[in-house]
C-alpha cells in the first residue's frame, strides 16, 4: 500500500502519563496496520513523551515522529503534522485522549460512502474515571448536509459551536484547498477560526452516530486548567474568525452568531479571572475591549441587548467608548471547487 488510507496527527507536550493509552488505541483501528499513518509531533516535551511513542514503531509501521525543541503551540504543531501527512483522509487526536477499537475505520467508511468533505462525531468526556456522552449539536445523522446550513440560528447551539478538531475525519481535498491548517502560534482557541472557515467554505459534511472518542478532562497540564497569558489567545482567535465572516458573501447573516460566541467566551474567561495574576487580568480586559472595538457597532449593540444580566455586568465596563469600526474583509482561503 503506497498511500495510507488515513493520516492521524497527534501533537503532544509532556503527556507521558497518558500517551501509551493514546498510542495503544491506534493499534486497533484497521485490520491492516499499513492503512494508518501516525504523524506524532513532540512539541517540546521534557518528560520522555517522544521516547514512549518511539516504542510503538514496530507495531505502527506508518509512524512518523517530529520534534520541536521548544513548544510552538497546538496550532503550529498540528500544521507541522499536516505538512507531513500523506493519507487519503486526515484525522486529529490529542495526546491525552484515546479511541475505541475500529473508530477510524468506521468513520472512513462513512466518509467514502457518503462522499462528503468531512464527517463529525459525538464524543465521551472522561473526568476522573466518570464518563459522560456529549453529542454533536445536529440531529440529522448519516446523511449529506450543507455545512453553511448548520451555522444558524445564532440563538441556538449549532455545529459551529462544536469546534473540536479531533471530533471528525476530513477528506484530503480539504487539506489541499488549505481548509485544515490552523492559525500559526495560537496556544488556545485555535479551532474557532478553523471551524468557521470549514463550515463556510467546504461543500458537504455529515454527522455520524459514533462514540469512539474518549476525551480526557481535568488534566493538570491541559490549557483549560491554566490561567496564564496563553488563555488570552482566544481574543486573537476570534479576531481571525471575524475576518473569515467579514470575507463571506453572506457576512451580514453570520455576524450575530460569531459576535455572540465571542461575548460568551469572554464572559467565561472573566468569570475565572480571579485566579489570574493582576497582570494577566489587565491584559484580558484590554484584549476583550480591543477586540470588541473591531465589531460592527449596530450588531454589537444588538448582542449586548440580548445578554443576560450577569454577562452584561461582566462585559459592560469593558465595552469601548466612541466610534466602533467595521473590520475590513480579507481574501478568504481558496474554497473547494463547487463549494459555496
Amino acid at each position: 500500500m503506497n498511500t495510507p488510507l488515513l493520516s492521524i496527527i497527534i501533537p503532544a507536550k509532556d503527556q507521558a502519563p497518558f500517551i501509551r493509552d493514546t498510542m495503544t488505541s491506534l493499534l486497533n483501528q484497521f485490520d491492516d496496520p499499513a492503512a494508518l499513518e501516525v504523524v506524532f509531533v513532540d512539541d517540546g516535551s521534557s518528560d520522555g513523551t517522544g521516547e514512549l511513542v518511539e516504542a510503538f514503531a514496530d507495531r505502527l509501521p506508518g509512524l512518523k515522529i517530529l520534534r520541536n525543541d521548544v513548544a510552538r503551540g497546538l496550532a503550529t504543531a498540528r500544521n507541522q503534522g499536516l505538512d507531513q501527512a500523506t493519507g487519503a483522509a486526515i484525522a486529529f487526536l490529542d495526546g491525552d485522549d484515546w479511541l475505541a477499537p475500529g473508530h477510524l475505520a468506521y468513520c472512513l467508511a462513512e466518509l467514502n460512502r457518503l462522499d462528503v468533505d468531512f464527517v463529525r462525531v459525538d464524543h465521551v468526556r472522561v473526568t476522573a474515571g466518570r464518563r459522560a456522552i456529549h453529542r454533536a449539536p445536529q440531529a440529522r445523522r448519516n446523511t449529506v448536509l450543507d455545512p453553511r446550513e448548520s451555522v444558524l440560528p445564532h440563538t441556538e447551539t449549532t455545529m459551529i459551536d462544536y469546534p473540536f478538531a479531533w471530533a471528525g475525519l476530513f477528506h484530503r481535498r480539504l487539506a489541499d484547498a488549505g481548509l485544515l491548517h490552523f492559525p500559526d502560534g495560537l496556544f488556545t482557541a485555535e479551532d474557532r477560526p478553523w471551524i468557521w472557515k470549514l463550515h463556510l467554505q467546504a461543500g458537504s459534511y455529515a454527522v455520524l452516530s459514533s462514540l469512539g472518542i474518549m476525551y480526557r478532562r481535568g488534566v493538570a497540564t491541559s490549557l483549560t486548567q491554566i490561567y496564564d497569558r496563553r488563555q488570552l489567545d482566544f481574543a486573537r482567535a476570534f479576531a481571525l474568525s471575524f475576518q473569515v465572516v467579514a470575507a463571506d458573501p453572506d457576512a451580514e447573516k453570520y455576524w450575530p452568531k460569531v459576535i455572540r460566541q465571542f461575548l460568551a467566551v469572554s464572559c467565561h474567561h472573566l468569570s475565572r479571572s480571579s485566579q489570574m495574576t493582576p497582570e494577566v487580568k489587565t491584559a484580558l480586559d484590554r484584549a476583550i475591549t480591543d477586540t470588541m472595538a473591531t465589531l460592527p457597532e449596530p450588531m454589537l449593540t444588538e448582542a449586548f441587548t440580548a445578554l443576560d444580566a450577569k454577562r452584561r455586568r461582566l462585559l459592560l465596563p469593558l465595552r469601548p467608548a466612541g466610534r466602533v469600526c467595521t473590520p475590513s474583509a480579507t481574501q478568504p482561503t481558496t474554497a473547494l471547487e463547487g463549494a459555496r
